[in-house]
């Protein structure tokens, strides 16, 4: 990001208020550049990385410029939805930053019972060039099964020919490892509906827990618990797309 921008623009699709709330924190003097106090909300300041770190508001350090990235462990019983009723996933980030311009939008979506790594940004360009079929970013889960595996789910989902029920076109090839016969890693790279509980039912089987652990290259961090969020920097987001799809 480079450039400049009027400070109350900035700070107002920041999420902070209005830009008249705004141009007042800038009369009280609450908004300092480098320790001194900004005191014409009306003046252009420098887009620079580092700009975070040098403009506070009320003693704090400015939230994340546009252009932010973040992984969240998806907690189970949350939506990823801004209009949904229940817990959504936008509620387990800082109020402020449902007020965002540009918005926060999920990259893709995570169904209220699947847990697992969700990736949220404000930069339209990279939430569509990670969801673009030509990326074939692939996306790892793990699922617990109802039911004990049959034994020919792998060759069925790597065979390109598997079926779910209602649609014409069959699904991609997709990888499946065996942990145990009710517990097996799958890994696709298309984002169908509800398309990993749709395989296993498509060959008699349930899911019972299903967990998103990876995307791409980029592993859900161990530290991260449930609701927890982390904001992603270069090395993560380009380890999205070093991680190779299913053959």
């Amino acid at each position: 990001m480079s450039g400049t921008i009027r400070l109350d623009r900035l700070i107002a699709n920041l999420g902070y208020g209005s830009r008249n709330e705004v141009q007042a924190l800038a009369r009280n003097e609450r908004v300092l550049l480098d320790g001194a106090p900004i005191k014409d909300a009306g003046a252009r300041i420098a887009l620079t990385p580092d700009l975070p770190s040098r403009l506070t508001i009320d003693g704090e350090p400015l939230d994340p410029l546009p252009g932010l990235a973040l992984m969240l462990h998806k907690p189970l019983g949350v939506t990823c939805s801004h209009k949904e009723t229940g817990p959504l996933v936008y509620d387990l980030l800082p109020p402020r930053w449902r007020r965002r311009d540009p918005a926060i939008s999920t990259v893709g979506r995570l169904d209220k019972e699947t847990s697992g790594l969700l990736l949220m940004t404000d930069d339209g360009a990279l939430l569509h060039q990670i969801i673009s079929p030509k990326k074939n970013v692939a996306k790892h889960y793990l699922a617990t099964l109802a039911r004990p595996l049959r034994g020919d789910e792998a060759a069925l989902f790597a065979s390109g020919t598997l079926m779910l029920e209602g649609e014409t076109k069959p699904l991609a090839p997709a990888k499946l490892d065996v942990v145990s016969e009710r517990f097996a890693r799958v890994i696709v790279t298309e984002g169908r509906y509800h398309q990993v509980r749709r395989m296993f039912a498509a060959v008699g089987n349930h899911v019972d827990a299903l967990h998103r652990e990876q995307l791409g290259g980029l592993v859900l961090p161990k530290e991260l618990s449930p609701g927890e969020f982390k904001i992603m920097n270069q090395a993560d987001i380009a380890a999205i797309f070093r991680d190779k799809p299913p053959s």
